[in-house]
């Protein structure tokens, strides 16, 4: 799905156990200020990654990575795939100027020949198993083939009729290519290269497809999809595209090829026809991509098994053609700076900005001023919240607003309440963000490092009549009820798999 010419992938190391998984983050390089090799790989160290993927086999960013300790996958860009695949000198010639000339103080452990070359390159189709093939020997050549693995990504639009899972195949046209192709990597111990985008399968599905079920958002039971020839339940797109390729795979007989997603994430910034291409949705599905392979939960077909991913992308790449979205993938900035700070506590080391306590809960843009009225007023009442410094002459009451006056509100009770899942919805008009709303004097109480001016949220808040935000508080309900957790409806690819 993603571009291929000059990036890069890298990925986060759980452990030192290779039956763990790990999370990969990709690196495009059209910036306009790319950052050199040095400078990645400070980043990559400050950042605590132990594995890479190169899109290329680019000699300064492996010089850069010597000595690192860092495991490195090199790639055969699709601009040479033609050449390798018609001729093992010219496939050895490549694995001695890219491999072997920077082993053993590179440690590259794996090649990928190509990208998503079935549906981006399929002149090239025909020769995508002789090029593995060659790559392959000229590492058994050199007595590498144990320590470095050989494939290739594909993109996930090769699987026809993908939910229900148990149903979904390759498209037959490919099946050719597809069955040597998984010969290959069964006979090698390799492994099924796959880019799985819940971001593109949401958008496309035109509603079909729930935004919380695309995001890893947890679903009640009754929520689930499920398949109904295996009776496995799915929360989430993920996990059905991906059991969806093992079941492909195992139509054609193969039942014992690991899978591993080469490319995933999901857009920070968009246009007006991307309206869920957004800083929160973005760090929401990264967080919880992260959170899901960190767990080595698995899929429902195959529970357990650790399915290491690669998120796409490490940087924003400004130089990139196309929409607003297709610029705004990365976790950082050109300068190293996170774009958003990922929510991992309870997931273990995984990135450097891990830093879920600078979170805060804030009034959602557009939201409906009546409804932030009232959740406003239960937050002050009800929520107990201390919502004095919002009164007039104390540090909070610039700007008089029932947006920011409601902001403050959300954000003391989504801490108080320890940011727990469903302490910031307020009937759908707050959203959780990396972004700090402290101003001027002003602190949140979710400002982490910074002096707070609230208090325990057990003293006494203002009544359900305060004006705080010049409104009263008629929209509230008498229960206090309202502003539970929203109702998560599903319809997932066709009601009747419910």
């Amino acid at each position: 799905m993603r571009g291929f010419a000059e990036s890069m992938i890298i990925c986060v190391s759980l452990n030192s156990h290779e039956s763990d998984g790990f999370i990969g983050v990709n690196i495009g390089t059209d910036l306009s200020d790319m950052p050199d090799p040095t400078q990645v790989v400070a980043l990559l160290k400050a950042q605590q990654i132990r594995h890479v993927r190169l899109y290329d086999a680019d000699r300064a960013m492996l010089l850069a990575l010597a000595n690192t300790g860092i495991r490195v996958t090199v790639s055969v860009p699709n601009d040479q795939l033609l050449g390798i695949g018609q001729s093992n000198a010219t496939a050895a010639n490549w694995v001695s100027r890219n491999v072997i000339a920077h082993i053993p103080a590179t440690n590259i452990t794996a090649i990928a020949v190509g990208s998503e070359v079935l549906t981006t390159l399929p002149n090239a189709a025909p020769v995508l198993v002789a090029a593995m093939n060659f790559i392959q020997s000229a590492l058994v050549a050199s007595n590498l083939a144990s320590q470095i693995k050989v494939s290739t990504p594909h993109s996930s639009s090769i699987i026809l009729d993908s939910f229900p899972p148990s149903q979904a195949f390759f498209n037959r046209t490919l099946e050719p290519v597809m069955v040597p192709l998984l010969k290959f990597l069964q006979s090698t111990g390799s492994f099924l290269m796959l880019n799985v985008y819940p971001y593109y399968d949401y958008v496309q599905s035109n509603g079909a497809i729930p935004l919380d079920y695309a995001l890893f958002r947890p679903l009640p039971p009754t929520k689930e999809a499920v398949d109904r020839n295996t009776l496995l339940h799915y929360t989430n797109v993920f996990d059905a595209v991906v059991d969806a390729a093992y079941f492909a795979m195992s139509y054609l007989n193969f039942t014992n090829i690991p899978i591993i997603i080469t490319e995933s994430g999901w857009p920070s910034k968009g246009d007006s026809s991307e309206p869920d291409a957004t800083l929160d949705n973005a760090n929401t599905y990264n967080s919880n991509l992260i959170r899901h392979v960190l767990n080595n939960t698995g899929t429902p077909k195959h529970p357990g098994i650790a399915l290491s991913t690669y998120i796409y992308e490490l940087y924003n790449e400004d130089l990139r053609p196309g929409s607003i979205s297709e610029k705004n993938w990365g976790l950082f900035n050109a300068n190293g700076v996170p774009v958003y700070i990922l929510h991992l506590t309870g997931s273990g080391t995984v990135l450097a900005n891990d830093t879920t306590n600078q979170t805060y809960c804030v009034a959602k843009e557009g939201a409906d001023k009546k409804l932030l009225q009232a959740a406003l007023d239960w937050a002050c009442g009800p929520g107990k919240v201390d919502c004095n410094p919002l009164m007039q002459g104390n540090p909070c009451y610039d700007p008089d607003t029932v947006v920011a006056h409601a902001s403050y509100a959300f954000d003391a009770y989504y801490h108080k309440m320890g940011m727990t899942d469903g302490t910031c919805d307020f009937n759908g008009v707050a959203t959780v963000t990396t972004s700090d709303p402290s101003h001027n004097s002003c602190i949140f109480p979710g400002s982490g490092g910074r002096n707070r001016t609230t208090t325990n949220g057990t003293s006494l808040a203002p009544s359900s009549n305060s004006t705080v935000s010049g409104c009263h508080s008629q929209y509230l309900n008498e229960k206090g009820v309202l502003f539970n957790s929203i109702t998560l409806g599903l319809m997932l690819w066709g009601v009747a798999f419910l």
